[in-house]
């Protein structure tokens, strides 16, 4: 499915502009995520706490996690409207503490939409050599940095 690309001088491509750039890709790229995730009635704010939760049984109260969601939330997220859907769906459970945690049925419907998400992963590195890929985040978390953004991988 590779698309033939034109070949452009060193000189050229240093010229464009990297927010035209960035923003297109980022608009492609979750574009096609949130058309997968829309399969599963999903949203990415759904897709980020399904992984959360999976990932640290319990740990994530709502509060704690919804502040930990939010910078990543272009959409104006109602995040207890994200918990309260999947909750009523029997994909998310709140202990006594209030720790969020996947149930069977949750974790079954984060596995499928990681596999869509994985279909658009592959279609975005196709053609793309690993190293390169490697040393575009990196020049990416250079730049964020050099704005005064946080350059480092979210953990």
């Amino acid at each position: 499915m590779g698309v033939e690309l034109k070949e452009y001088s060193p000189q050229e491509l240093a010229a464009q502009p990297v927010g035209a750039w960035t923003g297109t890709a980022c608009r492609l790229v979750v574009g096609a995520i949130r058309e997968q995730l829309a399969v599963e009635d999903l949203t990415q704010p759904h897709w980020w706490t399904l992984n959360h939760a999976a990932g640290s049984p319990g740990r994530w109260t709502r509060a704690a996690l919804a502040e930990r969601l939010a910078p990543w939330d272009d959409l104006g997220t109602d995040f207890d409207r994200v918990f309260d859907d999947l909750a009523a769906r029997g994909w998310l459970t709140e202990d006594a503490a209030g720790g969020l945690a996947l149930t069977e049925e949750g974790e079954a419907g984060r596995l499928r939409a990681r596999e869509r998400n994985l279909r658009v992963h592959r279609r975005v590195h196709e053609g793309v050599d690993p190293e390169d890929f490697v040393t575009t985040i990196n020049v990416l978390r250079r730049m964020v940095a050099n704005l005064g953004g946080d350059g480092n991988l979210p953990t």
